[in-house]
């Protein structure tokens, strides 16, 4: 039986969220979240990635053998990062700048091949792709989530540079919600990844206690 869409949507966005519950792909996690707005920029890179190679995959799964089945899909999801890599660098120089290396190691994150060897191998389609579709969207909320938080203890902005990164109509996104000089430099070094990934981490566990506890309690009253 095939995954419903609802489950599709809700797995990608949280409860299976590649950072934030699965851990996966935590090195661009910790390596690029200085700013909400670079977290962005790798985020909409491996969405593109992630739900090009699961239709890829999905599409062409009964002519793929058990025996190379990891090696193409590699080859897949290295093809689709080298034609996202070109494109960012033809038309969003400036983010392929910032971003530099870790365009290319999105074919070495695990999340990509993990969803593919899970799901597209095995789902229709169309849910496939809207599996990549949401990892990949879920992938760069939490991204963008970190970044934020480490960008505005550590230097008191929200998406700062995101109109000289991504293009003019972005400057709307720009915001300073403290002053320039209050910062924590501790929040962008290193470091301040660990610890902004584990609140992030911790924030998420306690919502979903919450959320199954009035569950429960919700079931005992009807009761």
């Amino acid at each position: 039986m095939a995954t419903p869409y609802k489950t599709i949507i809700k797995d990608g966005l949280w409860e299976n969220n590649g950072v934030i519950a699965m851990l996966l792909g935590m090195c661009p996690t910790m390596a690029v979240t200085t700013s909400a707005t670079n977290g962005l920029g790798l985020g909409i890179a491996t969405t593109l990635v992630m739900a090009g190679s699961s239709l890829l995959v999905a599409l062409f799964r009964n002519t793929i053998t058990q025996e190379v089945r990891i090696p193409v899909y590699i080859l897949i999801i290295a093809s689709l990062t080298t034609l996202v890599d070109l494109s960012m660098n033809a038309w969003m120089h400036e983010m392929y700048k910032v971003l530099g290396l870790f365009i290319p190691l999105i074919v070495s994150n695990c999340l990509p091949l993990a969803r593919l060897e899970a799901f597209a191998a095995k789902e229709p389609v169309s849910r496939s792709f809207m599996d990549g579709l949401f990892m990949g969207i879920g992938f760069t909320l939490a991204l963008m989530v970190i970044g934020a938080f480490r960008e505005m203890i550590g230097n008191g902005t929200i998406f700062a540079d995101a109109a000289l990164l991504l293009g003019p109509a972005f400057h709307f996104m720009e915001l300073r919600v403290m002053p320039a000089d209050s910062g924590v430099l501790l929040a962008i070094l290193p470091p301040g990844g660990f610890l902004a990934t584990g609140l992030v981490l911790v924030a998420k566990r306690m919502i979903d206690l919450a959320a199954g506890k009035e569950i429960r309690m919700a079931g005992a009253h009807s009761v």
